[in-house]
């Protein structure tokens, strides 16, 4: 699929959007995972694909699905395990290179098909392990509930409100590892001890909050 930089005409955001034949696909499982497959409600007809190059924020095999953060600055691109499985790949690891076309749908962007992977820059599990960072904060609030602002795996922290008006806590992912949490997603709301450290605020302590409301990114 070519871009608009080679010299074809096309939307303004930098990328060729191409009417194409959707392939026929079969039956993928259904359950959760073709509650989010790219493929539901597409038979034999046209589709806007557009190519998309970015990397892999997560994916969650179990789960049969991830993300993918865009080059463009689009917001994050979902990832359906039928999608890899149909074009050869078994799972994409955080880090790795992506190239993939998309399709709109109500809630966004889905990949359809992946046309390359990188896994030169990813981060295989067995690399997953706590950096020794050795992060200590001593706690001097209570056990409060507070919000995930923002938090991303590859960097490794996050942020968490507790309401207006509070400064911010600074969230590390070896304080999550230390508890038995792997990832905070926005929206998602946990409990937190925290105390003041290198960063302003820092969370000490952190347990998720059982029945919280979590967006879909």
């Amino acid at each position: 699929m070519e871009c608009v930089g080679s010299g074809v005409m096309g939307s303004s955001d930098g990328f060729e959007s191409k009417k194409v034949g959707v392939p026929a696909v079969g039956d993928h499982g259904g359950g959760r995972d073709s509650a989010l497959s790219p493929f539901t409600g597409l038979g034999e007809g046209s589709a806007n694909l557009v190519e998309v190059h970015g990397v892999i924020k997560w994916f969650d095999a179990s789960k049969g699905y991830g993300f993918i953060v865009p080059d463009n600055g689009w917001p994050d691109v979902l990832l359906h395990v039928t999608v890899l499985r149909r074009d050869g790949f078994q799972t994409a690891y955080e880090g790795a290179r992506i190239v993939v076309e998309c399709i709109q749908r109500a809630k966004g962007y889905q990949a359809f098909r992946v046309v390359s992977m990188d896994e030169s820059t990813a981060i295989h599990p067995a690399q997953m392990l706590p950096p020794r960072t050795h992060v200590t904060v001593t706690a001097t609030s209570g056990l409060e509930r507070a919000q995930v602002k923002w938090f991303n795996r590859l960097r490794g922290f996050g942020f968490l409100t507790c309401g207006e008006g509070t400064p911010d806590i600074f969230v590390h992912m070896e304080t999550l590892r230390r508890f038995g949490m792997t990832e905070l997603r926005p929206g998602q709301y946990v409990l937190v001890r925290f105390g003041p450290g290198s960063k302003g605020m820092m969370a000490a302590e952190i347990h998720p909050e059982t029945g919280s409301p979590v967006s879909s990114h």
